[in-house]
């Protein structure tokens, strides 16, 4: 496990990630997985195209389980539970682990039900007027939307579509939201308001984000791991972690010279 290395720190894991092995068919796509995931802080996975960001990504609300060819060896623990023991239900692990994607996504629905479809489902019994301006102050955008709530979801910019997607996932309550890529398709402005509102949102959550940007790790996560792709002698291409640390680390003092070609954009 010397590739898989990470420095320990006294705050609390939300998630640990035990020799996790994920196959597509017989395709080995991500190999030997040591992670844990600290809980209010923002975790970063960087690496090149392949390499299985998103695929551990999706792994944690069990995404991957709509694939027919997935199929998962070793253990994620969600506060201590395992998440694919056999007496686990998926639905509830996605709507405590929230998701949100690389474009924004909002339902063909108002801007308020939006908000409030996935409340329903889940059988929300409180008032969804408050949920609904209680989501939007928390991804930052009730006082851009206040005034036309009844509006399609789609009627907004990308950036705020973004930031509703986001304010829709928090609307379920859960414990950590997972971004995938979530500023690739958005403007240099509304990237920073992503940017910052997830320095804010790490204060009641945990927040891990897939990013191929590497001042956006840099800016917005304090821990990083830095994946990579080796290729066997029969030359089958795996995913696999290179080193996990405080970002700083990751980005000025690596211990794994991959890591160092990486962050110093010598490959990707």
């Amino acid at each position: 496990m010397a590739n898989n290395t990470s420095t320990v720190s006294d705050t609390e894991t939300v998630l640990r990630t035990e020799n996790l092995n994920v196959y597509y068919g017989k395709f080995l796509a991500l190999q030997n997985i040591w992670l844990d995931i600290p809980r209010h802080q923002v975790t970063a996975f960087i690496g090149p195209s392949g390499c299985g960001k998103s695929t551990l990504l999706r792994c944690y609300n069990r995404l991957n389980d709509l694939i027919e060819s997935f199929r998962a060896e070793g253990k994620i623990f969600f506060d201590d539970k395992n998440l694919y023991a056999p007496d686990i239900d998926a639905v509830e692990v996605r709507r405590r682990i929230g998701m949100v994607f690389q474009r924004p996504n909002p339902f063909p629905k108002s801007i308020y039900d939006n908000i409030t479809f996935g409340a329903k489902i889940n059988g929300y019994k409180g008032d969804l007027n408050e949920l609904v301006e209680s989501s939007l102050r928390k991804a930052a955008l009730w006082d851009e939307v206040k005034d036309k709530l009844k509006q399609s979801g789609s009627s907004l910019s990308g950036g705020q579509q973004q930031r509703l997607c986001i304010a829709r996932a928090i609307a379920v309550q859960p414990e950590i939201i997972l971004m995938d890529e979530p500023c690739s398709a958005l403007d240099p402005i509304s990237t920073l308001r992503v940017e910052e509102l997830i320095h804010e949102l790490k204060e009641q959550y945990t927040i891990v984000i897939v990013t191929h940007n590497m001042q956006q790790a840099a800016r917005v996560s304090d821990k990083t791991a830095f994946f990579n792709v080796r290729t066997s002698d029969t030359g089958i291409r795996s995913g696999y972690m290179v080193e996990y640390d405080a970002t700083e680390v990751i980005f000025n003092n690596p211990k794994q010279e991959d890591t160092r070609d990486y962050v110093s954009g010598k490959f990707g």
